[in-house]
């Protein structure tokens, strides 16, 4: 399955990936940027750019789309 229709139209980029994958394990915004290697600031302008992207509100709507997508790759092997 493409990437598209995994996520819908809007398809994060490879960082934003990471970001949701990060916040879907309960990385705090400061941890986050840690392990990226950038600043707090420009996670939380990921975030709102993917929240966009994907028609989310915060970051625990974030995590349940994440979980349910992984999921679904789980179920596909």
């Amino acid at each position: 399955m493409s990437a598209a229709q995994l996520y819908g139209s809007r398809v994060p980029s490879e960082r934003e990936r990471w970001v949701i994958e990060l916040v879907a394990q309960g990385l705090k915004n400061s941890e986050v940027a840690e392990v990226i290697g950038t600043t707090e600031h420009v996670v939380k302008n990921y975030l709102r750019n993917i929240y966009d992207k994907l028609g989310l509100w915060n970051r625990v709507e974030l995590a349940l789309w994440y979980e349910a997508r992984r999921y679904e790759d789980v179920a596909r092997a």
